[in-house]
């Protein structure tokens, strides 16, 4: 049986849903408040509890034999992206669970200061490196499902708001497909005690992206690009009244001023690896907004 965590995110219910389909066993770990009735219609079993009560965790990952963590909150990154992942890697110690897959981030290992989000993922995988489990780390780059909001207001308004270098570069990877990889690496011999960067068949500018929307809702772009400044500015005032939210716009200022997108040849070998062929940007967005 698989463990799931963040079950109700977008990456979580692509797993949760893709083992159900496949007839695995799957425990889908939930809050109270999240909504989780369809993963439950489609036969996963529900566990309600708290990620940040490791009581919730040990009992969670009783029977288990795979655990598939992907939750993350940026509002609590020491207590949910950090202390859960630590306790959810003892649990699966204690359980002798036979594969841990981390969904980490790409760039992690570049030592960003600024983002706690960042920080947090790479001090847990270091852990779960020295831990003795059979483990495979995913970082992908950004995934496609985040992009929907955006493409749903495009389509609707045509607007596109794009904050700093438009020339900033991206590997956009579709959620179903991480979520399929994440599911294999646990079959996959050659996936264990690995680091796998997992990004789109695409090294796309920023300014790609709304190019696509406007192929595929058939409508023009109007397109404003703010400089990074602005956002440095209102980050920095804000910070004066609020020093959490400065810490918590770290990430985003991370995420606003560099580049994440997986080389080629990453690409080729995750390809070879996982036998899969990985879906592009407007290929997913075609999937869930064409209509």
């Amino acid at each position: 049986m698989f463990l799931v965590t963040g079950a109700t995110g977008d990456l979580g219910c692509s797993i949760v849903q893709q083992l159900c389909d496949q007839e695995i066993l799957v425990r889908a770990f939930a809050r109270l408040t999240s909504r989780y009735a369809q993963l439950e219609h489609r036969g996963a079993q529900i566990f309600i509890g708290d990620l940040t009560e490791k009581r919730d965790i040990e009992k969670a990952c009783q029977g288990i034999q795979y655990i598939i963590s992907t939750h993350s909150n940026p509002n609590d990154p020491l207590g949910v992206d950090y202390r859960s992942n630590i306790d959810l890697i003892d649990a699966a110690k204690a359980n002798n669970v036979q594969h841990f897959v981390l969904i980490s981030v790409l760039g992690t290992d570049r030592g960003y200061q600024d983002s706690p989000i960042f920080k947090a993922k790479r001090e847990v995988e270091k852990y779960l490196e020295s831990s003795g489990l059979n483990y495979t780390i995913l970082r992908p780059s950004a995934l496609a499902s985040s992009l929907l909001p955006l493409a749903e207001r495009f389509k609707q308004t045509g607007l596109y708001l794009l904050i700093g270098d438009a020339k900033n570069r991206t590997s956009v990877v579709s959620t179903d497909d991480i979520a399929r990889i994440a599911i294999d690496s646990v079959f996959i011999e050659a996936a264990n005690q690995k680091i796998i960067p997992v990004g789109g068949p695409e090294i796309l500018a920023r300014e790609d992206i709304y190019q696509i929307f406007s192929r595929v809702f058939n409508r023009e772009a109007i397109v404003i690009n703010l400089p990074l400044f602005l956002f440095d500015g209102l980050r920095g005032s804000l910070g004066l009244i609020n020093s959490d939210l400065y810490q918590k716009l770290g990430t985003l200022r991370v995420l606003l001023g560099n580049e994440f997108f997986c080389t080629a040849e990453e690409i080729q070998n995750l390809e070879q690896l996982f036998s899969i062929k990985m879906e592009s940007l407007e290929s997913y967005i075609r999937r869930y907004l064409s209509s």
